[in-house]
């Protein structure tokens, strides 16, 4: 059995893909295992190639798999009480970045400013398993019915840093409905009351705030049938990447260079102010780094990538 831990996120997951991939190659006759928040699911069966889902949330307990663990894969994080969670269920061998704390000193040396996709395939080359940073593309999921061909804006984040201000979301669907858009607003349930609220100040119809009313497979398959999506930096992005969806991705606090989509793809748009010395946020409010981007930006990137797709698609004609 091959054990992989990844007990994150939706967009962490997904940015994992080419590890995963790249270890159902490098073992296509062992079991390979995610440990994995159980709510990912679906997700999970969108990746393809794993065999079983582990329910693992977070790094509190990691149940022992049933079987002997050949290698235990940590595409968690640097340790060390992800290495040592691991160590726990005895693999035969571990593969993880360097961290003596945990007294694993073979691997490579973690980067603080690597790109998340290719900081685990580096993980895999330092261990000899080819693994290709491209290989992001998801299964697609059955048919988003009448809501295919929709745009999607997805105003929330689970880190206040990165929500552009709501009204400016507003501002945006009005305009893009004026430019013959079908907007839709995602988002969890704790956040249905905000994006309701956006939804009113743009016109909406009720119909079009789907916060809280879609599970993960079906925003999953949303995402996959859109136009159109617009994200802060969150997992509702990575989806987008996933399924090459014309996206216009607003980073704040966080560099796109860590976590934005793949910049040869040029249907896929991240905004970033800058580093800069920003005034210090205390948490109240919209944070900078996200008030720097104006509505004007976003519709312009908008125009930019869906002329790409339609350059995309005269290429392919």
């Amino acid at each position: 059995m091959i054990l992989a831990l990844r007990a994150l996120g939706v967009g962490d997951l997904a940015t994992a893909v080419p590890a995963l991939r790249a270890l159902r190659a490098a073992y296509p006759d062992q079991q390979l295992v995610l440990a994995a928040p159980a709510w990912l699911g679906p997700l999970v069966e969108l990746v393809g190639g794993v065999d079983r889902l582990l329910p693992t949330d977070g790094l509190d307990r990691l149940d022992q798999p049933a079987g002997r663990v050949e290698v235990a894969v940590n595409l968690h994080g640097r340790g060390p009480r992800s290495h040592r969670l691991l160590a726990a269920v005895r693999p035969d061998r571990m593969f993880a970045f360097a961290n003596a704390e945990a007294s694993h000193a073979d691997g490579p040396e973690w980067d603080d400013d690597e790109h998340e996709v290719s900081r685990w395939c580096r993980l895999l080359w330092g261990y000899g398993i080819p693994a290709d940073p491209a290989d992001l593309d998801l299964r697609r999921p059955p048919s988003s019915g009448a809501t295919g061909g929709v745009t999607v804006l997805h105003p929330g984040s689970k880190e206040p840093a990165k929500r552009w201000p709501a009204g400016r979301y507003a501002t945006l669907a009005r305009e893009l409905t004026g430019r013959g858009h079908r907007v839709v607003l995602t988002g969890s349930a704790a956040e249905r009351a905000v994006v309701a609220d956006i939804a009113y100040r743009a016109g909406l119809p009720a119909a079009a705030v789907l916060a809280g009313r879609t599970d993960l497979a079906q925003l999953a398959a949303l995402v996959a049938g859109a136009r159109l999506v617009v994200s802060g930096d969150t997992g509702v992005a990575h989806l987008a990447t996933g399924y090459r969806t014309p996206s216009v991705v607003l980073f704040g606090p966080v560099s796109p260079t860590r976590w934005g989509p793949p910049p040869e793809r040029r249907r896929h748009l991240a905004l970033w102010a800058g580093a800069r010395a920003w005034p210090a946020w205390d948490g109240v409010g919209d944070h900078p780094t996200m008030v720097a981007l104006g509505v004007d930006e976003v519709l312009a990137a908008v125009d930019e990538v869906e002329r790409a797709v339609r350059v995309d698609r005269a290429v392919a004609a």
